[in-house]
């Protein structure tokens, strides 16, 4: 079970966006997250006509290892971690600071 999903708020720990927040557009691979407004670059593409787009310079978002990232826990308001807890015969992923289940809207 993944401890970081899609649709997760998360807070950046590290890098040039530390301290930012942003929701997990999509996992890379087993150890990266694309999220949305975080580590963007800018890419010079050039004109394609026989695709029929435009040349220029473009914003991008690039994917951030997950070791950069913590879940956002909106109860405490700070970067939190994850455990697997079973519960009811279901695995789900709890806050380790107030074991509040993650994901769940209050």
């Amino acid at each position: 079970m993944e401890k970081i999903r899609k649709g997760d708020e998360v807070i950046v720990l590290a890098g040039r966006d530390k301290s930012r927040r942003g929701t997990v557009l999509k996992r890379v691979g087993v150890d990266r997250v694309m999220v949305e407004g975080i580590n963007t670059v800018k890419k010079h593409v050039k004109p394609n006509p026989m695709a029929g787009s435009q040349g220029g310079i473009v914003d991008r978002t690039l994917s951030i290892h997950i070791s950069n990232v913590a879940i956002f826990n909106p109860e405490t308001g700070k970067a939190d971690r994850v455990r697997i807890q079973e519960v009811e015969g279901r695995k789900t992923r709890v806050f380790r600071s107030n074991g509040a289940p993650v994901g769940v809207k209050a």
